[in-house]
């Protein structure tokens, strides 16, 4: 079953979020070039990704019983509610939260919106991971907060600028559903899927 999920994943990431060109025109959030790209909104944010994300990250992580889930916005929201939303059906409730880029400007002036108490043990999740800067910034503020960050869950793993090490450093357990490679097999064997793909 979770291997069918699997492969339904990757099949919906390969159509809908994945671009590529022969040569490197898409530009990354850290300012270099790429010949690919992911938006990852277009699956996470699809009501079957959404069951599909939602039970592979919920059964990789439920051993852990964390008092939450999230990371920061956007790209880790619809994660985090997916993930919620199917332990809850499971029987084991797993709270969703968000890490705002920044403090809130008024009220509280908190960062970190869910129910969540120094102590509380928490899994962070993040769409996309290049050089890991997003998800460890969620880390920080996790951290600063008092609260204990055991797991690191990302849908894909574009495996350069050493992401997943550097995020290893802070939180040894990381795990990615999807990596950059395995995209890359099925797009050799199927480029006609790719909705944008770029033939340059």
């Amino acid at each position: 079953m979770e291997k069918d999920m699997l492969s339904r994943l990757k099949q919906l990431i390969l159509e809908r979020s994945f671009q590529y060109s022969e040569r490197p025109i898409f530009k990354l959030v850290h300012g270099g070039m790429s010949n690919f790209y992911f938006n990852c909104k277009k699956v996470t944010l699809d009501p079957e990704g959404q069951f599909l994300i939602g039970h592979l990250i919920f059964d990789r992580i439920k051993h852990l019983k964390p008092k939450a889930i999230g990371g920061l916005t956007l790209g880790a929201d619809p994660i985090a509610m997916a993930v919620s939303y199917t332990s809850w059906l499971k029987g084991m409730p797993i709270s969703a939260f968000v890490v705002r880029k920044e403090p809130k400007g008024h009220g509280a002036m908190t960062q970190i919106e869910g129910n969540l108490s120094p102590g509380d043990r928490v899994v962070v999740v993040d769409d996309v991971i290049t050089t890991g800067g997003s998800t460890i910034k969620a880390i920080e503020v996790c951290r600063a907060a008092g609260i204990e960050v055991c797991k690191v869950v990302v849908l894909v793993d574009r495996e350069e600028m050493d992401g997943r090490a550097n995020i290893s450093r802070l939180v040894p357990d990381v795990e990615a559903l999807v990596t950059r490679s395995e995209i890359m097999e099925l797009y050799r064997a199927y480029p006609e899927l790719i909705e944008g793909a770029v033939k340059e």
